[in-house]
C-alpha cells in the first residue's frame, strides 16, 4: 500500500503567495525582507491552523536566500525548531542560548522557531529575556503561540507582534476547490462550503475534514454525503421546516422534529440552526445585504426564493422566539417540550386576522366564502313593547308608538330611579390624618388671633388666673381627660406680666402639656379677656430626682402609712 500523506502536509504552502487569507502579514514580511527592515524577534499569534508555523518556516528560508542557492537548498542547518510544550525548562533555554553564540556555517542568519511559546515556565521566560532583547547579529527568533495572554509582558515588549486572523469561509472554500482539482475530485460548491463552515476559520481543520469526506464518498463529493458524514443538518431540513411553519402545519412540524431527533441530532442544534436560517432569509430581503449570506450559489437561489414568501415581521418574530428558546434550552428540565412549544409558536405567527378574530364563530366566515356561499347576517330580534292605558310623555316612547306597527297594547315601564347618597362621611375620630388636620387648624386659629390688631389685653391677677386654671382642670376631668388634668395640678401657675410659668418634675409632663397648650391658652385668654398671655414650661431636675423613688424610699413611705408592714417583714424574714 502506498504511503498516504494528508492534505495539510502535502499542500502546505512553500511561499508567501500560497498562504491563504493572511495577505496583510505576508506582504509586511516580504517588504521587510526586501528593505532589510526585519526585526530580530517576531511573535506570530492567532487561532490554530491559520498558518503561523508555515509562515515562520517560509520566512526562515527566505532570510538566507540570496539567489545563488540550488532549488533543493532549504538551509536546514540554519533553522532550529523548538517545541516549547516539551522543552519548557530552564536547562532547555540555557542550551538554546549557548547555541545562539555560534555563527551559521552556511548562509547569513540562524533562525530559531519556538512553537507554543506560552508553555515555557516562568523561570525559562526569565532566562530567555536577555538573549531575546540583545541577540547576536546573525540570529533571529520567531515565536508562535495560540494564547498570547499567557506570555509575560516583558517578552511581548521585546517582540514585533503579528496577529493572524481566522480564514474566511470564502477563502477556505476557494483553497479547497483548488485541492479538489489537484486530486481530481468532483466536488459540489455547497459541499465545499459546508466543509469550510465546519472548519471555523482553521485551514488545517478544513483540509482534515476534506480528507475524511473524500475517504467516505470517493471522487464524487456531494452535499448530501458531506452532511451525512459530518453529522450536520442539511439546508433542506430548514427550508422544509420554514415552509411548514408558513403553512401552519403543526403536526407535520412535530413529526419532522421527531425524525431529526431520531437521526441523532440535538434539539439545541436544530433550534439554533433554525434561528440562523431565519437570519439568512432576513438578509436576503434587502439587496444590499445579500453579500452577508455565506452559502453556495445554488443554495443562495433557494434562499432568495423562500425570502419572497416571508415577511420581515414574521422573520423578526421568528428570530426572537428561536433565540429565546436557544437561551432557555440548557436550563430547561424538559428540553424537547421547550423546542416543540417554540415550533408551535412559530407556526402560529402567520395565522391571518380572520382566524384570530373568529372566536365567536363555530365555523369561520372564510369557509363559506371559499365554498361560494354568502353568509346570512344575523339580525337581532325586535323587542315587543306593550302599550299602557296611560302612556308617558317621554319623546322616545312617542317615537316608538308612531313608527312601530303595534298590534297589541304597549306597556311602558319607567326605569327605576337610583338615588345616590352623596352625603360625605365624616372622618373617624381615631384617624391620624384627622388628628393632624385638627392640630393644623388649631395652630392656624392661634396665628390668626395673634396677627390681628386691637385685641383686648385686660389686666388680671394671679388669683383670677388660678380660678380660671382650676375651672379648666375641672372641665378636663368631666370630659374624661384625667391624665392632662393631673399634669395641670402638679404645679401652681405663677404669673409675671402676661407670661404663665410652670415647673414640672420630668420632661414627659412638659412634652404632654406642650401638645395640648393651644386649647389651654385659648380658654385662659378668652376667660381673662387678655390675648397677650403666653406659657413658659420648665423642668426642675431637683424635683425630678425627688420623684425618682428607690425601693428603700418606697418601703419607708409605705411603713409610714401602715406600721404593720414592718411586722410582716420580720415575721416572714422578707427583703426589700
Amino acid at each position: 500500500m502506498e504511503h498516504f500523506v494528508v492534505s495539510a502536509r502535502k499542500y502546505r504552502p512553500q511561499t508567501f503567495k500560497d498562504v491563504v487569507g493572511q495577505q496583510a502579514i505576508t506582504n509586511t514580511l516580504l517588504n521587510a525582507i526586501e528593505n532589510n527592515h526585519l526585526a530580530q524577534a517576531l511573535l506570530f499569534t492567532g487561532p490554530r491552523g491559520v498558518g503561523k508555523t508555515t509562515c515562520a518556516r517560509i520566512l526562515a528560508k527566505m532570510i538566507n536566500n540570496d539567489g545563488n542557492e540550488t532549488g533543493n537548498e532549504d538551509f536546514a542547518f540554519n533553522i532550529f525548531e523548538l517545541d516549547a510544550a516539551s522543552n519548557n525548562s530552564v536547562d532547555d533555554i540555557r542550551s538554546l542560548t549557548d547555541q545562539v553564540r555560534i555563527p551559521p556555517q552556511v548562509g547569513k542568519y540562524k533562525v530559531y522557531i519556538i512553537d507554543e511559546v506560552h508553555m515555557l515556565s516562568q523561570a525559562a521566560f526569565n532566562a530567555f529575556l536577555k538573549t531575546l532583547e540583545e541577540p547576536p547579529k546573525h540570529c533571529i527568533f520567531i515565536l508562535a503561540t495560540t494564547e498570547k495572554h499567557k506570555i509575560i509582558p516583558t517578552i511581548l515588549s521585546r517582540c514585533q507582534i503579528f496577529d493572524f486572523k481566522r480564514i474566511t469561509v470564502k477563502d477556505a472554500k476557494g483553497y479547497l476547490k483548488y485541492i479538489a482539482e489537484q486530486q481530481q475530485v468532483s466536488a459540489e460548491d455547497d459541499a465545499l462550503h459546508i466543509i469550510a463552515q465546519k472548519a471555523d476559520g482553521a485551514m488545517r481543520d478544513a483540509l482534515s475534514i476534506f480528507d475524511r469526506v473524500v475517504s467516505f464518498s470517493g471522487k464524487n463529493l456531494t452535499r448530501k454525503a458531506v452532511t451525512e458524514n459530518l453529522n450536520v443538518l442539511d439546508y433542506e431540513t430548514y427550508f422544509k421546516s420554514t415552509d411548514l411553519i408558513l403553512e401552519n402545519k403543526i403536526p407535520e412540524l412535530l413529526l419532522q422534529f421527531n425524525n431529526t431527533l431520531s437521526n441523532g441530532f440535538d434539539g439545541h442544534h436544530y433550534i439554533a440552526g433554525l434561528a440562523s436560517h431565519f437570519r439568512d432569509l432576513l438578509v436576503c430581503k434587502t439587496p444590499q445585504t445579500i453579500e452577508l449570506l455565506e452559502v453556495g450559489d445554488q443554495t443562495k437561489q433557494k434562499y432568495l426564493e423562500q425570502s419572497q414568501k416571508t415577511s420581515q415581521e414574521f422573520l423578526l418574530k421568528g428570530i426572537n422566539l428561536a433565540n429565546d428558546c436557544d437561551l432557555k434550552y440548557k436550563t430547561s428540565k424538559n428540553q424537547r417540550l421547550l423546542v416543540e412549544l417554540c415550533i408551535m409558536q412559530l407556526a402560529s405567527i402567520t395565522f391571518d386576522g380572520e382566524k384570530k378574530n373568529s372566536k365567536n364563530y363555530i365555523i369561520p366566515p372564510s369557509y363559506f366564502i371559499n365554498k361560494g356561499i354568502t353568509p346570512i347576517p344575523v339580525v337581532k330580534p325586535e323587542i315587543q313593547v306593550q302599550k299602557s292605558e296611560k302612556p308617558t310623555s317621554a319623546p322616545e316612547v312617542k317615537e316608538i308608538e308612531e313608527n312601530l306597527p303595534i298590534s297589541e297594547p304597549v306597556t311602558v315601564l319607567e326605569p327605576p330611579k337610583i338615588i345616590l347618597n352623596r352625603e360625605k362621611k365624616s372622618p373617624s375620630a381615631l384617624s391620624l390624618s384627622s388628628i393632624r388636620a385638627k392640630k393644623e387648624h388649631q395652630i392656624k386659629q392661634m396665628e390668626v388671633v395673634i396677627d390681628e390688631e386691637n385685641l383686648p389685653s385686660d389686666p388680671f391677677t394671679e388669683n383670677e388666673l388660678i380660678e380660671v386654671w382650676n375651672k379648666y382642670t375641672d372641665e378636663l376631668k368631666d370630659s374624661g381627660k384625667h391624665n392632662l388634668a393631673s399634669i395641670l395640678s402638679i404645679d401652681k401657675p405663677k404669673v409675671k406680666e402676661t407670661t404663665i410659668y410652670l415647673e414640672f418634675p420630668n420632661e414627659t409632663n412638659k412634652v404632654e402639656l406642650e401638645r395640648q397648650q393651644y386649647n389651654l391658652l385659648s380658654f385662659v385668654r378668652k376667660s381673662l379677656n387678655n390675648f397677650d398671655i403666653n406659657l413658659s414650661i420648665s423642668v426642675n431636675e431637683v424635683l425630678e430626682k425627688k420623684y425618682a423613688y428607690t425601693a428603700e424610699d418606697k418601703y419607708h413611705k409605705l411603713k409610714e402609712k401602715n406600721p404593720n408592714i414592718e411586722l410582716l417583714k420580720k415575721t416572714f424574714n422578707l427583703d426589700v
